[in-house]
C-alpha cells in the first residue's frame, strides 16, 4: 500500500474531505456514490481510494474532479485521485502476498433469509459456530448475485470475532491462482504452501475458476487434502454443482462432494421486498411500500441486480429531483429488464458488431486488427456493465479469453473516457440500441 502519509493522517484528511463533499452534494447522491469510498493510501501526490466494483468507474468519471477540489480545500499536497479496489492498490505497490479485505457488512445478521437460501444460511452458521464439526467441506452453489460470497465472508467475520485464535483465510479461486503463479516466479512454492496449509479454516469463492488450470488444480488438490486430513474446515462456492464442473479433474469434483452441497436459489417476492426495505432504510430514503413492490416485481433474477436497480432508481431521482414513484421505476427499469439483464450478451454482440461494421465472428475471434480489437473491448465493457457475469464467464463468451484479458479490455475503455469524448456518446447509443433490441424481443 502506498505509504507517504501515516494512516492516522490519511484518516483525518479523508474525514475532512468527506465533510466537504457532503456539504457540496445532495444527501442521497453522497450516500450512493461517495460514502462507500475508503482511503487506502497516498504516494507521490496521489490519494488512493477503494470503491465497490459497481460504482467505481462512474464515481471516478463524475466525481474525481470534485474530490480533487475538496483535497485542495483541505490544504493537502495531494492533488490527484485514483479509485480502484483494495487488491489493485496492493498489487500496484508490489506486495508479494495479496489478500482480500473482508466486507464488514457481510454478516449473518445482515443476510436476508428466504425460501431459496434458508438451508444455505443455516449450514453456513453451523460451520461458523463449530468449524470441522458440522459439514466438511461445505459447498454452496448457485448463479451469481444470490449471496454465496456474503455467506462465506459472514463465516470469516464471525470467526474473527468469536474465535480470533483460529487461522482463517478467505480468498477466491482467481486470487489463489494469481498467488500461486506469482509464488512460482518469485519466492517459490514453499512459502505459498505454508500460507495456505497452516490454516484452521479456508474459504474459497468461485472454484469454477480453477477449470482448465492444471497446475493450479494440482496445487489446490494437495492443499485440500492437507487441510482436510489435518482436521481443518473447508468452505467452497461455485456457480454450479461439483458434478457440472466438467473441466475440473474428477478427483477434485469428488472431494467437493464429500461434505454437504447446498443450492442458493433466486429470492422470491417476499425476500426481494425485505431486501429493498433494508436498502432504502440504510440509504435514509422514505418511500411507500407500493414503490418497492413495483421494483421487486420488475427484477427477480438476483439480489445484486435488485441492488443495482435500486441504485439506478435512486440516482435518477437524485439527479432529476423527482420523487420515488412507481412511474419513475417504470421509466428507469422497463418491463423487459429481466430479459435485458439476465441474458443480453447476444444483443450486445450483435449491436456492437453492427456499429463497428464487422461480423460477430470477427468480434469474438482472435484477430487483433484495430477495428475488431476496439469493438471487442467495447463489447466486453458493456457485457461487464449490463450483465452479472464474472470475468471468466465473459472471457468464455469472447473466444475463450482469460480473466486478465477481459479486465484489460475493460480498463482500456475506462482509460479512454477523458481523451475520447466521442466514446461516451457511442456507448450511450449502444446501450439504447441494446435496450431497444431486448424490448422488441420481450
Amino acid at each position: 500500500m502506498p505509504d507517504d502519509h501515516s494512516k492516522q493522517d490519511l484518516d483525518s484528511l479523508w474525514q475532512d474531505v468527506q465533510a466537504r463533499l457532503r456539504a457540496a452534494l445532495p444527501p442521497s447522491t453522497f450516500q450512493l456514490w461517495l460514502e462507500p469510498l475508503k482511503v487506502v493510501g497516498a504516494q507521490a501526490g496521489v490519494l488512493y481510494l477503494a470503491a465497490p466494483a459497481g460504482i467505481r468507474a462512474w464515481t471516478e468519471r463524475r466525481y474525481a474532479g470534485l474530490i480533487r477540489e475538496a483535497l485542495s480545500g483541505a490544504g493537502t499536497n495531494l492533488t490527484e485521485v485514483r479509485i480502484g479496489d483494495s487488491s489493485d492498490v496492493a498489487r500496484s505497490d508490489g506486495e508479494s502476498e495479496p489478500s482480500l479485505d473482508l466486507n464488514v457488512n457481510y454478516t449473518f445478521e445482515r443476510f436476508v433469509i428466504g425460501e431459496g437460501n434458508r438451508i444455505a444460511h443455516a449450514a453456513a452458521l453451523a460451520v461458523a459456530e463449530a468449524p470441522s464439526e458440522a459439514y466438511n467441506p461445505l459447498f454452496l452453489h448457485g448463479p451469481p448475485g444470490l449471496g454465496k460470497t456474503h455467506l462465506l465472508v459472514a463465516i470469516a467475520n464471525y470467526l474473527a470475532v468469536n474465535a480470533p485464535g483460529l487461522g482463517v483465510r478467505y480468498t477466491t479461486a482467481e486470487c489463489f491462482t494469481n498467488e500461486f503463479v506469482s509464488a512460482l516466479r518469485t519466492t517459490g512454492a514453499e512459502a505459498f504452501k505454508r500460507r495456505y496449509r497452516d490454516l484452521d479454516v479456508l474459504l474459497v469463492d468461485d472454484v469454477q475458476f480453477l477449470e482448465g488450470k492444471r497446475h493450479t488444480e494440482d496445487e489446490f488438490f494437495h492443499t485440500f487434502n492437507a487441510l482436510y486430513e489435518g482436521g481443518s474446515q473447508l468452505i467452497l462456492s461455485a456457480d454450479r454443482i461439483p458434478s457440472e464442473l466438467s473441466s475440473l479433474e474428477s478427483r477434485l469434483r469428488d472431494r467437493f462432494e464429500w461434505g454437504l452441497t447446498v443450492a442458493v436459489e433466486p429470492p422470491n417476492l417476499a425476500t426481494r421486498l425485505t431486501v429493498l426495505r433494508r436498502l432504502v432504510r440504510e440509504a435514509g430514503v422514505d418511500t411507500e411500500s407500493d414503490v418497492l413492490d413495483v421494483l421487486a416485481r420488475r427484477i427477480d433474477a438476483n439480489v445484486r441486480q435488485l441492488h443495482g436497480g435500486l441504485t439506478r432508481v435512486l440516482a435518477h431521482a437524485s439527479l432529476t429531483a423527482k420523487p420515488l414513484s412507481p412511474e419513475l421505476i417504470e421509466a428507469v427499469i422497463p418491463k423487459s429488464a429481466k430479459r435485458n439483464e439476465s441474458n443480453p450478451v447476444e444483443e450486445i454482440q450483435r449491436r456492437v458488431s453492427a456499429a463497428f461494421g464487422i461480423s460477430r465472428a470477427e468480434l469474438v475471434g482472435s484477430t487483433r486488427s484495430a477495428t475488431p480489437l476496439r469493438a471487442r473491448q467495447v463489447a466486453i465493457y458493456l457485457t461487464r456493465e449490463l450483465t452479472d457475469l464474472s470475468l471468466p464467464q465473459i472471457g468464455r463468451l469472447y473466444g475463450g479469453r482469460d480473466h486478465s484479458t477481459v479486465l484489460n479490455s475493460i480498463r482500456r475503455v475506462e482509460a479512454r473516457f477523458d481523451e475520447d469524448k466521442a466514446l461516451g456518446a457511442q456507448l450511450d447509443e449502444l446501450r439504447a440500441a441494446i435496450h431497444k433490441g431486448s424490448t422488441s424481443q420481450a
